[in-house]
């Protein structure tokens, strides 16, 4: 067997990959959208998902959870089909793609609980404030 005839693993197809993995994701947010508990028609955001659970599953912890779980799967397939090549920046030492994720998620966690300290609730802006800090991470850390 010549090296032109010789046999080739096949291509994956990362855009039926990447399709599926959303299609995945989306039919997981609406079953959990349609499993909220509703009063007078419209979704009760703090009422307990599982009656009498052993945790306090409301619709926005959910939610937390498949946020985190569509992080990691996208972080997988960005992973998988663009290798990771490790960089330096501002802070000066070598991080790779899942570090920066792992960075942007503690200090998110942190911004969440010093805006619980000095501003209370809602934490909508420290949402916001988390997304600009999550951009700024990925960009130069």
């Amino acid at each position: 067997m010549t090296a032109s005839t010789a046999t080739h693993a096949p291509r994956a197809n990362w855009t039926r990959i990447s399709v599926s993995a959303a299609a995945v994701m989306g039919a997981i947010l609406i079953a959990l959208i349609a499993a909220a508990p509703r009063k007078d028609g419209s979704i009760d955001w703090f009422a307990p998902m599982i009656a009498n659970g052993w945790m306090a599953w409301t619709l926005p912890v959910a939610l937390f959870f498949w946020m985190i779980a569509s992080l990691l799967v996208t972080m997988t397939i960005l992973a998988i089909r663009f290798p990771e090549t490790p960089r330096i920046g501002v802070l000066r030492i070598e991080t790779t793609r899942g570090d920066r994720l792992f960075i942007s998620l503690l200090g998110s966690a942190f911004i969440h609980l010093i805006w619980l300290y000095f501003a209370g609730t809602p934490l909508w802006g420290a949402s916001a404030l988390c997304l600009v800090y999550a951009a700024a991470v990925f960009r130069w850390v």
